[in-house]
Parts: C-alpha cells; sequence; structure tokens
C-alpha cells in the first residue's frame, strides 16, 4: 500500500499564497479584481493546482471571494465591514500590549519603537518643508511601513502567535480599503506620533493601564478617520454614477 502524499510540494502553495497577498497589499490587485489562475501559474511557473488552492484558502480568509461568471475577487470592504475589523483590532491589541507593559521591555524594542515613532516626525518635517498639504504616494508608503512596523513590534513583544497571525490577516484586509485612502497632513501626522509615544513611555515604565488607554484612543481615533474615508468615496462613487445621467439629461434638455 503506497504511502500518503500530497500532489505537489506545500511550499508552491505556500510561495502562491503569499505572492497573491502581496499583490492584494501593494494594491497591484484592486478591490473587485478578478485573480487569474492562468496568469498566477505562469508567473510563479508552476501549475495551477497549487493556485487554485491558495485562492482557496484566501477565500476561507475572507481576503477574496467566489463571485458568479468571474470566480474569486478581490472583497470590497462594507462600512460595517470597516467597524467590525477595527473593533477586533483593537481587542487583541489593547490585550497584548496590556501583556507587554506587565513585564520589562528589552532596551531593544523600545529604541526600536522609538525609532519608528520618530520617523514619523521626519515625515513631517519633509512635508512641511515641501509646501504641501499631504503626503505623497512615496511617503505614504514610508508611513505605513513604519506605521505597521511598531504595531507588529508591540505585538510581537507579547509572544502570542495566534493573535499575531490573527491581526497580521486583519490588517491585511484593512489595507485594502486604505488604498483608497488620501496622503496625512501634518496635524494628522503630529496625532499619530502622540498615541505612539504615549504608548512607548507606558510600556517604558510598566503601566498597563496606560498603554491600553493609549492604543485604545489611537485605534478608536483611526477608525473614525477610516470611516470618514469610507464615507467620502461612497460619496464619490455615487457622485461619478449620477453625473453621465446628469449630463446626457442636460445635453438632451439643452438641444431643445
Amino acid at each position: 500500500m503506497a504511502k500518503g502524499r500530497t500532489n505537489h510540494n506545500p511550499s508552491i502553495r505556500e510561495r502562491a499564497y503569499a505572492h497573491i497577498q502581496r499583490k492584494i497589499a501593494s494594491g497591484e490587485l484592486r478591490p473587485g479584481d478578478a485573480v487569474s489562475e492562468l496568469a498566477l501559474s505562469k508567473e510563479l511557473g508552476t501549475s495551477r493546482t497549487p493556485i487554485r488552492e491558495a485562492i482557496g484558502q484566501l477565500v476561507a480568509e475572507g481576503l477574496l471571494e467566489q463571485v458568479r461568471n468571474r470566480g474569486a475577487v478581490v472583497v470590497e470592504l462594507t462600512r460595517q465591514d470597516i467597524i467590525d475589523l477595527y473593533e477586533l483590532r483593537e481587542a487583541l491589541e489593547v490585550y497584548a500590549v496590556a501583556k507587554v507593559a506587565h513585564e520589562t521591555a528589552s532596551r531593544s524594542d523600545l529604541e526600536r519603537l522609538t525609532s519608528l515613532t520618530n520617523e514619523i516626525l521626519v515625515l513631517r518635517d519633509e512635508l512641511r518643508q515641501s509646501g504641501e498639504s499631504a503626503l505623497n504616494d512615496v511617503q505614504m508608503h514610508r508611513f505605513v511601513t513604519c506605521d505597521l512596523s511598531f504595531h507588529t513590534l508591540l505585538i510581537r513583544m507579547a509572544a502570542n502567535a495566534r493573535i499575531t497571525k490573527v491581526l497580521n490577516e486583519t490588517r491585511l484586509l484593512m489595507r485594502i480599503f486604505s488604498i483608497h485612502r488620501q496622503g496625512h497632513n501634518a496635524a494628522l501626522l503630529e496625532g499619530i506620533h502622540r498615541y505612539h509615544a504615549s504608548v512607548i513611555r507606558a510600556v517604558s515604565r510598566r503601566d498597563p493601564e496606560a498603554a491600553a488607554r493609549a492604543l485604545s484612543e489611537h485605534i478608536k481615533t483611526s477608525q473614525r478617520e477610516r470611516l470618514e474615508d469610507f464615507d467620502h468615496w461612497e460619496r464619490e462613487a455615487s457622485l461619478r454614477e449620477s453625473l453621465p445621467a446628469f449630463l446626457d439629461t442636460h445635453a438632451t434638455t439643452g438641444s431643445r
């Protein structure tokens, strides 16, 4: 009797899974875009079977959804989705940071957190010197990178692999909507810096309540901003849909 075996090397599926995630996180695959098994198999130089399995896993995790006659597409988050994701993020991150603050954080971790937080002020200063009102795409990429690194390091300091995995998936889902995000202005950058600095101070002096409070306020503020962004894009989308009809009606009336 032959021993049980898989149809292919699991690492190929894992590589396909990570490849699709990167395309979503970078914005190359946008909300509503179809995911082509054939194109991905050519890009990765593999059969379509591991691609199909990776897509199935991403559907199960909520990053993709199956649409009739289109196959798997990148999800388009609703307003309630954003609320749910932020509530989950707050529950897990606040718990994690309180756990971190109960212990003595290493000097290297605190220095890294401080360095990532100071990078926000570097971006603010660059913005002021440029005379622009908001960060450009390159600067926003730098901001997202240092902000994500800050929160990821905090979670890793809590040493809970399951919380880390869930929050990584949650952040990638939120990243799908954040593709629409406008560049941050100086006031917003300063506010984020204040929250991050407050968390670091609380962790440094081993004050779980203060750390949890600062991070909770930070996440709630971010949630309000993302919901405002969502409402703005909804209004813009509605306007784009109604404008052609308005112009057609106006042209018809004007020709009489």
